[in-house]
């Protein structure tokens, strides 16, 4: 992702996410301030952003050195299942916040992530 002055690169099996904001409606219909939402246990965002995955070895480059470097460079990645574009809901207690020029971000590893909501149309780009 990239902005005016800075790039935002995702390491890891780790997501960012554009959490949602303002008022929420209860099932009762009632609205819900954003104190009562922030002290829930699970929130819901868009990704905004995903990692490459877990890191995998090459079985074939084991060697009696293992702090020598593989002579091809290939780095391979088990992929996240989160896409960009994805609407999620994840432990909250797992998230961190941070903020870059103005917009309010979380990051959180995918394993903190219950559930996935992804339109067809989405997936349908891919």
């Amino acid at each position: 992702m990239r902005y005016k002055r800075k790039q935002i690169i995702i390491v890891g099996d780790r997501v960012l996410i554009q959490p949602d904001t303002g008022e929420k409606k209860s099932a009762a219909g009632l609205y819900l301030p954003p104190s009562v939402i922030e002290k829930q246990d699970v929130h819901g965002g868009i990704v905004v952003e995903v990692g490459p995955g877990i890191p995998v070895g090459n079985p074939d480059d084991i060697s009696e050195e293992p702090w020598k470097t593989n002579s091809n460079g290939d780095i391979r990645y088990i992929p996240t299942q989160a896409e960009i574009g994805d609407y999620a809901l994840f432990l909250s207690k797992a998230s961190i916040e941070i903020k870059v020029e103005d917009q309010d971000y979380l990051i959180l590893h995918q394993s903190a992530i219950l559930v996935l909501i992804r339109d067809d149309l989405n997936s349908l780009t891919k």
